[in-house]
């Protein structure tokens, strides 16, 4: 019987467990942080296949479709020149797969020499009311990879700087899984942005603020920074920078923005109670305290009556994006100035 997925992923607990158990017939690989998805895949070919992908015993089916017949003559291959055999079924679409009862049949009976698993894509989620995906749960070992916390991903970090010859500051890792993300497959070509434009042994935090590739988010969080501070020009530069992207859609940004400025009146609210840093990154979810001291800050900029109409601003926008056929950039834009110019009309 499968494990229930873990809530917060240990990679290091998995990889253990893989070493010190061996390999299972049938497994799920699946969630965002796909870094560590393909270093544990690598891990467990490792132990099936020691020659690799190149060994006679390892086979591939590629999805999003997946023929029961030929999944049956994947699994039955007795191996040759290695003790397993490895069946790797990539994006494979398991929420809509029609065979579904054939498909579940081969997986239920796959030979002791085999090892099945289901590799999924970082976008992908199972949805756990279908039938297919419900009873593959409980043949399988299920394994999300989750974004890492924290105190995973400053050690990383500083591992990937050394072995390029730099040192980071502590609040520098910490400003790059801001500006950046969390995801490793995103952190490492910035990591080698920043060490080779770095100076210094250390890399500091203009070091990183100067070259790393700005999230949605951290873009949104300094242009709410910039309206606070009245420099609503850089704010509007800012802007221009989201909107001149084609990947940032305009629904999920207008979401962060609503999320920013709720934050912001929670801070507000904070200053005016006498609450503390402690309360916003309670509250607000923040992960670093710098996040929360520069919400206090940005905070003084605004009103409590801005903050409020800027909160119902992002709601109607969010409204009229989702029921109205409108210019949804132009939308975007038009909030965004209207809470630069402190829109405190109801």
């Amino acid at each position: 019987m499968a494990k229930k997925t873990e809530e917060k992923f240990n990679y290091s607990r998995a990889l253990r467990i893989l070493m010190e158990k061996g390999p299972e017939k049938l497994y799920l690989l699946w969630g965002p942080e796909d870094y560590l998805r393909e270093h544990y895949l690598s891990q467990l070919k490792k132990l099936c296949l020691p020659d690799g992908e190149e060994s006679f015993s390892f086979k591939r089916l590629n999805g999003p479709e997946l023929d029961p017949r030929e999944l049956e003559q994947a699994v039955d291959a007795v191996p040759f020149l290695s003790e397993r055999s490895f069946v790797e079924l990539r994006g494979v679409d398991l929420n809509r797969l029609k065979e579904g009862e054939r498909i579940l049949s081969v997986l239920s009976d796959i030979p002791d020499y085999c090892t099945v698993v289901f590799v999924q894509s970082a976008e992908f989620e199972p949805d756990g009311r279908i039938k297919l995906v419900k009873n593959l749960r409980g043949l399988c070992r299920e394994i999300q990879f989750t974004r890492q916390t924290q105190g995973d991903l400053v050690p990383w970090i500083a591992k990937r700087f050394s072995a390029l010859g730099k040192g980071i500051e502590m609040e520098a890792a910490q400003r790059l899984i801001f500006i950046s993300g969390d995801l490793m497959n995103r952190l490492i070509p910035e990591i080698e942005k920043v060490a080779a434009y770095a100076k210094g042994e250390k890399v500091t935090v203009s070091d990183v603020e100067a070259v790393a590739n700005h999230i949605p988010e951290a873009v949104i969080f300094q242009m709410t920074d910039l309206i606070s501070q009245k420099k609503i020009n850089n704010a509007l530069e800012k802007l221009a920078e989201l909107l001149s992207d084609k990947n940032n859609e305009p629904i999920p940004m207008l979401a962060m923005l609503g999320v920013q400025m709720r934050r912001l009146y929670a801070a507000r609210l904070a200053l005016e109670r006498k609450l503390g840093a402690k309360y916003v990154m309670e509250t607000c979810s923040c992960k670093y305290d710098f996040q929360a001291n520069q919400l206090l800050q940005a905070a003084r900029g605004f009103s409590l009556p801005q903050l409020i109409r800027a909160v119902e601003l992002c709601a109607e926008a969010d409204y009229r994006l989702k029921s109205e056929p409108v210019d949804d950039r132009e939308l975007f834009k038009e909030t965004v100035v209207r809470i630069a110019a402190g829109d405190c009309d109801a």
